[in-house]
């Protein structure tokens, strides 16, 4: 009985992160030892962990009700590009404010179009990346935004870290504090019982869709100010830019039975920066590293998320 109660309680879930935290470093660390896992190189490593945890956070709001949105990295394309053009006009405050405030209208728009059409959000979503990319194109008029070395604070620590944990405690208290957080879950157990017992799901599936949006622009802060520049996507280029937010998203989803799926987003990122840069001092081609990485996911996601009798899979 108390194994049972520890497996299932909260800290259980932390430990399990942290250990597989260290076994990935540990691991990497002895079969590449001069190339990988080095304090500086550590630091590193959690740095841009930090910047796409803020997109699985994001994205965690779809996930956790069914649907998903393709269409993060072309808001993240598009939203730093114009934060670099706010930037020019109105310094950190246009950084900060524009690319927010773009990132959110964006989620807007992906919510209420997949309500309106009531078609896949896959598909839904990926139709609009083409717009979007289409618009960063324009915006950019055609050639690379580079932002300028007076607004790269956030780029690195410690702004990086106020940005980033700003973002986390938002998504931790909307989750745990919130009815959107509460309907979120109930929608994602059931869509028809919460529908029946009063919850209005078409106004929550947009608003998730919303708060998406709003933590892209905020990535994008951080994404541009660390990267520095950036150059317009087209033809769905902008698309591999989903894929590691939503890895730590799958993390969160694994994790949320013990109650804290905010930690689970930030450390999957950081195994998933592990697993990454691990590939790269060892020098193994990316074809092997996808493959390695995918594999790894899903064996993951399978071992931390118990299924449920009778459910049928959608």
């Amino acid at each position: 009985m108390n194994v049972k109660k520890l497996r299932e309680s909260q800290w259980f879930g932390i430990l399990i992160l942290a250990l597989m935290t260290v076994l990935f470093w540990a691991v990497f660390k002895i079969m590449a030892p001069e190339t990988f896992g080095s304090y500086t190189k550590v630091l590193t490593y959690i740095k841009t962990a930090f910047i796409y945890a803020i997109g699985g956070c994001g994205l965690y709001f779809i996930c956790v009700m069914g649907p998903f949105d393709m269409s993060v990295g072309a808001n993240i394309v598009l939203s730093s590009v114009i934060a670099v053009t706010a930037s020019k006009y109105f310094g950190y405050a246009g950084l900060i404010i524009a690319p927010i405030i773009s990132g959110t209208l964006m989620g807007l728009i992906n919510g209420l179009v997949y309500m309106k059409l009531q078609i896949s959000s896959l598909i839904v979503t990926v139709g609009l990346s083409l717009v979007y990319e289409a618009i960063g194109i324009f915006a950019a008029n055609g050639k690379e935004s580079v932002l300028s070395t007076d607004y790269r604070a956030f780029g690195d620590y410690p702004w990086n870290i106020v940005v980033a944990f700003s973002a986390y405690f938002i998504c931790a208290f909307i989750l745990k504090y919130t009815k959107m957080g509460t309907y979120a879950y109930a929608i994602g157990t059931n869509e028809v019982v919460a529908q029946n017992m009063g919850v209005n799901v078409r106004k929550c599936k947009i608003l998730a869709f919303v708060l998406c949006g709003f933590f892209a622009g905020i990535q994008s802060i951080l994404t541009i100010s660390y990267g520095t520049s950036m150059t317009s996507a087209s033809n769905l280029a902008s698309m591999s830019r989903n894929f590691t937010p939503l890895m730590g998203t799958f993390f969160g989803l694994a994790f949320k039975k013990y109650g804290h799926p905010v930690i689970a987003i930030v450390v999957g990122e950081i195994i998933i920066s592990f697993m990454f840069n691990g590939f790269v001092a060892l020098g193994a081609p990316t074809t092997v590293q996808n493959i390695i990485t995918g594999l790894a996911l899903l064996t993951i996601v399978t071992l931390t998320t118990k299924p449920i009798k009778g459910a049928v899979v959608k």
